[in-house]
Formats: C-alpha cells, sequence, structure tokens
C-alpha cells in the first residue's frame, strides 16, 4: 500500500507514518492499551497520542503526535517530519516530547531484527519495531519468501492485561497485513 500511495509523489510518505496511523487504529479498537497509571486509578486517554523514539546525540527523545486516530497519512507524515526536524535541531519544546499515551520505538534502521523496548511514562505500553526482513514461511504448502516485522510490545501490567496486549498485538498483525482494514 505504501509502494502505491507513493508512486508520482514528489516527497514519499514515510514508513513511520503508516505505522503511527494503524497503531493508532489498533488503540481505537482496543482502548484498554491508551490509559496511563495515575497513581492510585486507571486514566483512559481520549486520543491516541504517539511518540516516537528519535535518537540524538545525546540520547533518546520522543515527539509526540497528537490524536493521530483522527489525521490522514499525509498530516500525520508532515507533523512527524517537522517534529523529528525540530529534535535534531534542538528546538522542541516540552509540550512537543511530553505527555505520549502510547510510544513506538523503531530500530529498524539500525539493522536490529528484535529488541525490548523501555515503557515511556505516562504511557503504559511502548511497541519495539526491528528490521524489516526476508523469511522464509510456508503459504499454502509452499515454502516462500515473505517480509517480516519483528514486534515486542512492552506494557505496563498495574493497568493493561496480558490477553488485552495480546489482542492488541494480533490486531496490529492484521492491520499491517492488510492495512486497507484500517479503514473499516
Amino acid at each position: 500500500l505504501r509502494k502505491q500511495l507513493n508512486e508520482g509523489r514528489e516527497q514519499p510518505l514515510s514508513l513511520n507514518a503508516f505505522i503511527l496511523k494503524l497503531v493508532a487504529a489498533a488503540l481505537e479498537r482496543h482502548p484498554a492499551l491508551n490509559v496511563s497509571w495515575a497513581g492510585d486509578a486507571i486514566q483512559f486517554l481520549p486520543n491516541a497520542d504517539i511518540g516516537l523514539a528519535v535518537a540524538l546525540a545525546g540520547g533518546l527523545i520522543t515527539p509526540v503526535v497528537r490524536a493521530c486516530e483522527a489525521k490522514g497519512l499525509e498530516s500525520i507524515d508532515q507533523e512527524l517530519g517537522g517534529l523529528i526536524a525540530k529534535a535534531r535541531s534542538g528546538a522542541l519544546v516540552p509540550e512537543e516530547y511530553t505527555g505520549a499515551s502510547f510510544t513506538i520505538s523503531n530500530l529498524g534502521a539500525f539493522g536490529v531484527e528484535e529488541f525490548t523496548a523501555i515503557i515511556n511514562p505516562p504511557g503504559s505500553a511502548i511497541l519495539a519495531l526491528g528490521a524489516v526482513a526476508p523469511e522464509p514461511v510456508v503459504r499454502d504448502g509452499a515454502v516462500v519468501p515473505r517480509r517480516i516485522l519483528h514486534a515486542t510490545l512492552s506494557a505496563d501490567h498495574r493497568v493493561i492485561d496480558g490477553a488485552e496486549a495480546a489482542a492488541f498485538l494480533a490486531e496490529l498483525k492484521a492491520l499491517f497485513e492488510e492495512p486497507a482494514r484500517a479503514l473499516l
């Protein structure tokens, strides 16, 4: 889908924009993961405010795209690109990198295939994404190469039940495999 949508575009849509949009769709379907721990209670959050970990010379920072569920791919991509540029120039203000309800750490560009990310409060979950790499899989009785993305979810079990986290990951897998399902 990304390849199709980027045909003829002067500025291609980033993979991270697709990831944020699909994660937001999965969070809408599994609101139990769009929560934070408020000290003695679970706080359900109204929007998918998604942070993306960005590596800087001095460490990581997580610019946040607010209300991803209500935005289109182009909007997410433009906002994310602007935030990443500001992060790299040291110009982000706290409102632009705090308060994510969910965080994504994508180390695929570094060739890392799998890893476990540490939760970035106040969010209660973080998705660790590795490099997309061809792997042999069995489809219809034949071994064929497929591009595989390994994902690991870290969740705060004070507020997120393991079964709900697994259901979220199953939904996200289905959306990654068939992104048009996010339109349903």
